[in-house]
């Protein structure tokens, strides 16, 4: 029988029309040839003389008024939180978009709740702000690594990025694993041995030492698999932080900090163009401040890097725990080779007096670094007064 999901079909579309222009029949009788009720001869007999052909169509069967539907108030919420997120250069999923909505309760209608990540999609399909994308093959099941600590393994890398004036420079980026805060992100002429020090040692200077650090094999990382050790690597075995690399041809390893790039990297292009270095360290800055304290993530249970990461608890190198927090200060040698720290006198070296250095210490332990190069290691012995050095070690290669 004809009903409202299904078509009507052109014998009993015939059938009315003949009613409909003045033919006289015996309606009982030819419904019952059809299989169809009176009942439905004349619902469709109605439509057709108020809506013609389009009559014969089914009609929606949804309600009309819906108490769940989403209001269009909110859906306008929805696009204009998409528009300032892609705006200002940011991801803006689903995800993203309901914390946005959820941090600007101000702007939401009230009593309305954050819709969901499926009703966030919908809205943005029903509104054409959703970009298809081919169908991906379905990738192989791999281990998916997290540290558990904070400060447990920091991974670094470098990425391009032209200046104004097509010069094309490099941001040094460390990521940490476990929270996904951005330690460092330093504007540098290149990935170079020097850079890439100044950039650990920014982040270290703020949070401490890391247990694990992870590069991939650039020159300015590691040297280990082609014979030789990096800068990077002789110092960061001098403090105690174990250097591992990524394998060759294998960024994947560093996965977490290739998908940080791209995020800084989508950011940076929806800003003005800087000029120099320094107009660049300012984007940086600017971006790494919004992105650890403002970006809250699912797979962190809401929270932001920031918040994630003071969580803890907080790993450091070595095999235990440490009591002792690692300090890292600046100093200048004097004329006579010696920088005192607790009224100890450590003796550098005429060699580099005037210099300035960065004096890392953890308890008893300290190391001095002029750039990225090691230049003196002590053991303070208790006693105040001169500290002679130890004698360097040479890496184990």
């Amino acid at each position: 029988m004809a009903r409202d999901g299904v078509p009507v079909g052109p014998e009993l579309a015939a059938l009315i029309a003949r009613k409909h222009a003045g033919d006289r029949f015996d309606v009982r009788a030819e419904c019952a040839l059809l299989g169809v009720s009176t009942k439905t001869f004349y619902k469709y007999l109605n439509r057709f003389v108020g809506e013609g052909v389009q009559g014969f169509y089914p009609q929606s069967r949804a309600p009309l008024n819906s108490p769940t539907r989403i209001g269009v108030e909110v859906e306008e919420v929805i696009v204009r939180a998409r528009k300032e997120l892609d705006d200002e250069g940011w991801d803006a999923g689903a995800e993203q978009i309901a914390f946005w909505i959820a941090d600007h309760s101000d702007q939401w209608p009230v009593g309305v709740k954050v819709p969901s990540r499926a009703t966030i999609n919908r809205i943005l399909e029903r509104r054409g702000q959703i970009v298809r994308v081919p169908q991906r093959r379905p990738r192989p099941a791999r281990r998916r690594f997290q540290a558990e600590k904070s400060n447990s393994m920091w991974q670094m890398d470098g990425f391009q990025f032209p200046l104004a004036t097509g010069h094309v420079v490099v941001v040094l980026q460390i990521t940490d694993d476990c929270s996904r805060m951005d330690l460092a992100l330093r504007a540098a002429r290149s990935e170079n041995g020097e850079d890439v020090w100044a950039a650990f040692m920014h982040a270290s200077s703020r949070y401490g030492l890391p247990a694990c650090f992870l590069t991939d094999n650039g020159y300015a990382f590691s040297g280990r698999r082609r014979g030789w050790i990096s800068r990077l690597e002789e110092n960061l075995q001098t403090l105690g932080v174990r250097a591992i690399t990524s394998s060759v041809a294998h960024p994947q390893t560093c996965g977490k900090n290739e998908r940080a790039h791209r995020t800084v990297l989508k950011w940076l292009n929806k800003q003005s163009p800087p000029a120099n270095l320094d107009e660049l360290q300012v984007l940086l800055d600017r971006y790494k401040d919004h992105y650890n304290n403002r970006r809250r993530k699912t797979h962190l249970a809401g929270m932001t890097p920031a918040q994630r990461y003071e969580l803890g608890p907080i790993d450091g190198p070595g095999p235990d725990d440490r009591l002792w927090p690692v300090t890292i200060r600046s100093a200048t040698v004097t004329v006579a080779g010696n920088i005192t720290i607790d009224q100890h006198l450590l003796g550098i070296g005429r060699a580099f007096k005037r210099s300035p250095v960065a004096v890392i210490r953890q308890h008893r332990e300290i190391a001095v670094f002029r750039d990225n190069e090691l230049i003196a290691q002590f053991t303070l012995s208790g006693k105040r007064g001169y500290q002679p050095k130890k004698r360097l070690a040479l890496p184990k290669s």
